[in-house]
């Protein structure tokens, strides 16, 4: 079973990533397509924590039979490994988009020194 504190702890933690979260998108230091899998994470993490019954039967399909609260960690693991995916993805996109800028540039500045 779920010790309550653990329970009351992970909701509490939960609740406050989504509301700096929603802050961060308020405040325009966060943009909305990006801060989806930080909600969701913070939203998932928040009902399993909540949800002591839930998180329970959760990690009996799992196996998890010592500790349940260990689920919380490991789904939130996931959600922070996929979260670095998706930022690895829009990086080399961002990378190869400079990339492609700096030719860009530098053929313009060929031109402009070839008229002048």
């Amino acid at each position: 079973m779920t010790p309550l504190s653990v329970s009351i702890a992970g909701a509490i933690a939960s609740f406050v990533l989504v509301l700096v979260v929603l802050e961060l998108i308020r405040s325009r230091r966060l943009r909305e397509r990006y801060a989806l899998l930080w909600l969701a994470t913070g939203i998932v993490l928040t009902v399993l924590s909540a949800w002591r019954e839930g998180l329970n039967t959760i990690a009996g399909w799992l196996g998890v039979r010592s500790y349940p609260p260990a689920v919380l960690f490991a789904v939130g693991i996931l959600f922070i490994l996929a979260v670095l995916l998706h930022y690895s993805t829009v990086i080399s996109r961002l990378s190869d988009q400079n990339v492609l800028l700096a030719q860009r540039l530098a053929l313009l500045e060929q031109e402009l020194h070839e008229a002048n």
